[in-house]
């Protein structure tokens, strides 16, 4: 017995010591490993196209360059920050250009899915103005998609930007755009205003009307409508002040001078639907239905898919 006992002993001391030679096998293995290929990845890294390169063809606004390039890289090294970093900028940019709307996506998602994992690894110097370029991507984004569904991501990241501290000359217009579209006006009304002390521009003036307007603030809309038509050099937005002029008077039950903003604006162009519409409602309400239908015929020639005159043509018959 006691014979049995040494041997079992013997045997577990050999499989004990196999064991220790099996994991000191594979730590020594680990360690040579470390050795022998992390120098190669050092080196295999150090021939990674320069920051330098990326960054003079970003000077010469190369955009399709730094984009190949940059895509080059991620081939090979798919979350190399700097290139995820240049590819998002490129892609937006290159987004922008694109006559065909799908071409236009394609570039889109790109910047959207290279900026979001760049925001993974982004320093804290880096990481705002990653935000800031990711809020902008999913604007147009959210531009051109059939169902506006990414419009709050865009204002999420616009804000997330702003409160890391970065500042861009158009940072609060992109977010009066989001946030109309998500019919939060008061946020968007604040949001503009803010954005004069940017860009004192006939399109951020129009963009408060507007959504002073919607949010049945008519006399806090009218100011900055008729600074548009008194100083603006540019007749679409001269046109534009009267049509929507038009029909804040119409609203408030101001007839003549609604008439004469329609009419002012039907005299520079004979095409416009929204005029013949808004002159339609007018001879409705003074119970001239034959000129009121006339009106909205006018209006469906100018724009066959008119909403008002369609339904308001459909409604009489």
């Amino acid at each position: 017995m006691r014979g049995e006992k040494n041997t079992v002993k013997t045997v577990k001391r050999r499989v004990y010591g196999l064991r220790f030679i099996l994991i000191a096998a594979l730590c020594a293995a680990c360690i040579i490993s470390l050795f022998v290929i992390v120098p190669r990845i050092i080196k295999k890294a150090s021939r990674l196209p320069a920051a330098s390169e990326l960054d003079r063809l970003w000077s010469k606004a190369d955009y399709k360059g730094v984009y190949e390039l940059s895509s080059r890289v991620l081939a090979e090294y798919p979350f190399q920050n700097l290139a995820l970093t240049y590819r998002g900028y490129a892609a937006f940019f290159l987004a922008l250009s694109q006559p065909e709307p799908q071409q236009a996506h394609l570039y889109i998602d790109t910047a959207v899915n290279s900026l979001r994992l760049a925001l993974m690894q982004a320093t804290k110097r880096t990481k705002p103005q990653i935000e800031y370029m990711l809020g902008k991507t999913y604007f147009q984004k959210n531009m051109l998609s059939a169902y506006h569904y990414y419009a709050d991501s865009a204002v999420r990241y616009l804000t997330e930007a702003l409160a890391s501290g970065y500042t861009a000359h158009d940072i609060y217009e992109y977010l009066g755009l989001c946030y109309a579209d998500l019919n939060m006006t008061e946020e968007s009304i604040a949001a503009f205003t803010e954005a004069l002390s940017f860009n004192d521009s006939d399109t951020l003036l129009l963009a408060i009307a507007r959504q002073y307007y919607k949010n049945g603030q008519n006399e806090a809309a009218k100011p900055y409508l008729y600074r548009i038509k008194n100083t603006s050099t540019d007749e679409v937005f001269v046109l534009t002040c009267a049509r929507l002029l038009g029909d804040i008077y119409f609203s408030e039950g101001n007839i003549e001078d609604a008439r004469k903003e329609y009419e002012a604006v039907l005299k520079k162009d004979p095409n416009d639907a929204d005029s013949y519409y808004g002159l339609g409602l007018i001879y409705e309400k003074e119970g001239d239905m034959i000129r009121a239908r006339a009106s909205w015929r006018k209006a469906l020639k100018a724009q066959v898919n008119h909403a008002g005159a369609l339904n308001k043509m459909d409604a009489k018959k």
